[in-house]
C-alpha cells in the first residue's frame, strides 16, 4: 500500500518528537508538509526532517496537500479549531495532549468526526497518550482482564511531582485558562492520570483541592484528589510542579499483588516492580508470560520504554486497515473529564460525579468554571 501521507501542524519541540518518531516507519508514513505561523521555526523543522512543502496557514495546507493524517502539535487552545478544520477537510487527526481545553470542545470534535466520517471511513480523531503503549502498561492491562490473577483493584496512587520554575510560567501562553486550559493537572499529570484510567476504568466521584502555592500563574501549581472508581477502587492523585525531586509514580494495589512504576517522562520495563501477596506465587510467572507486542524501544538497553513511536505504529496500522485509531474521543474524554472534575470539586468544595459534567455545567464549558472570552 502507498504510505500514509502525514502533515505536521506546529513546528516546535514536540513537533520534532513527532517527526523523529514518524521516521521509524519508512514506507509506512511519509511527512508531506508542515505548517507554522513562525516562518523561521517552520524552516528549521523542514530542513531537519526533509519536509518537502511548508505552509503558514492550516487552510492552505489542507487545500494543497489533502493529507491522510494531520499531527497537531500546537499550544492547547488552538487544538479545537485546527482539528475541526482538518476533520471537515477529510483528514484524520492525531492531536497532542490535552486534546482540547474543555469537555464542550471535545464533544464538538467527536460530533464532527461522526458527521464527517464516523465508524465507516476516515476522518478519525485520536489523542496522543503514548504511555498507554509501553510494554509493561500493556502487560498490566492484559492481566487485569483475568481477575483470577491479580484479583480486584483496591487502592491506587497516581503522583506527578515535577518542578517548573517561574520562568516556565512567564511564557505568555502558559498558565492561562484561556490558552492552556489549566495548570499541572491539565498539562503535566494528565499522562499519569490517563495511565491510571487505562487500568482502572471509569471513575465515579472526585473530591479535590487545588492551590497556587509558589508560582505567579492564573491557574493552580498543585492539586490533590481522592478518586473513586466504578470497581470500588480508590486512588490518591497528586499533580505538582513544585517538587525539586521530580518523579512520576503509579502504584496499583490489587488483592493478589502490588504493581508499581517510578519514572519521570517515560518508563522502561526495568522501572516496574511487582510484589505478590503472600501465597500468590503465580503472579510473577503470569506477569512474565503476559502477551505483549514488540515496541519501537525494545533494545536491551531501553527495553519497553514508552514513547510516541509505539502509539504512532498503531495509528498508522489502523488507518491503513480503515479502522479507528487509538485513542478515540471516548477514551480521551474519560481522562479529560477527570481533569474537569478535579477543578470543579476544588472550586465548589463538593464531590463531583460524571453525571455532573454535562452541558449547562460551567466546568463542562471551561476548566476554570468561568466563561472564556474568545
Amino acid at each position: 500500500m502507498p504510505p500514509i501521507r502525514v502533515a505536521i501542524v506546529g513546528a516546535g519541540s514536540i513537533a520534532r518528537t513527532h517527526a523523529r518518531a514518524l521516521g521509524s516507519f519508512p514506507g509506512t508514513a511519509e511527512i508531506v508538509a508542515a505548517c507554522d505561523v513562525d516562518g523561521g521555526t517552520l524552516a528549521g523543522l523542514a530542513a531537519e526532517f526533509a519536509v518537502p512543502a511548508t505552509y503558514r496557514t492550516v487552510g492552505d495546507l489542507l487545500a494543497a496537500e489533502h493529507p491522510d493524517l494531520v499531527h497537531v502539535c500546537t499550544p492547547p487552545s488552538t487544538h479545537h479549531p485546527i482539528t475541526l478544520a482538518c476533520l471537515r477537510a477529510g483528514s484524520s487527526v492525531l492531536v497532542e495532549k490535552p486534546p482540547v481545553i474543555s469537555l464542550r470542545e471535545l464533544d464538538e470534535l467527536a460530533d464532527a468526526q461522526a458527521r464527517d466520517g464516523g465508524s465507516e471511513r476516515p476522518p478519525w480523531l485520536a489523542t496522543v497518550f503514548q504511555h498507554r503503549f509501553g510494554t509493561s502498561q500493556r502487560r498490566l492491562k492484559a492481566l487485569t482482564r483475568d481477575p483470577g490473577i491479580l484479583g480486584r483493584p483496591l487502592v491506587a496512587i497516581c503522583h506527578t511531582t515535577w518542578f517548573r520554575d517561574q520562568a516556565y510560567f512567564d511564557v505568555p501562553w502558559r498558565g492561562g485558562w484561556e490558552t492552556e486550559g489549566g495548570g499541572p493537572t491539565m498539562g503535566h499529570g494528565i499522562h499519569q492520570m490517563d495511565m491510571l484510567l487505562d487500568i482502572l476504568g471509569d471513575w465515579t466521584e472526585v473530591c479535590a483541592i487545588t492551590r497556587t502555592q509558589a508560582r505567579r500563574t492564573a491557574t493552580e501549581d498543585l492539586s490533590l484528589a481522592h478518586v473513586t472508581f466504578a470497581s470500588g477502587a480508590v486512588a490518591s492523585v497528586v499533580n505538582s510542579v513544585l517538587s525539586p525531586r521530580e518523579e512520576s509514580y503509579l502504584r496499583f494495589d490489587f488483592e493478589h499483588a502490588t504493581i508499581e512504576v517510578t519514572h519521570l517522562y517515560g518508563y522502561a520495563d526495568d522501572d516496574w516492580r511487582i510484589t505478590p501477596a503472600p501465597g500468590h506465587d503465580e503472579v510473577l510467572p503470569a506477569w512474565r508470560a503476559a502477551a505483549s507486542v514488540p515496541t519501537a524501544n525494545s533494545a536491551a538497553t531501553n527495553r519497553g520504554k514508552s514513547g510516541h513511536a509505539d502509539q504512532f505504529r498503531e495509528v498508522l496500522a489502523a488507518l491503513a486497515a480503515g479502522t479507528p485509531p487509538p485513542v478515540a474521543p471516548d477514551d480521551s474524554r474519560r481522562t479529560l473529564s477527570l481533569v474537569a472534575a478535579i477543578y470543579a470539586s476544588a472550586v465548589t468544595g463538593r464531590p463531583v460525579t460524571r453525571s455532573d459534567l454535562v452541558p449547562g455545567n460551567p466546568f463542562y464549558e471551561s476548566m476554570s468554571g468561568r466563561t472564556i472570552q474568545a
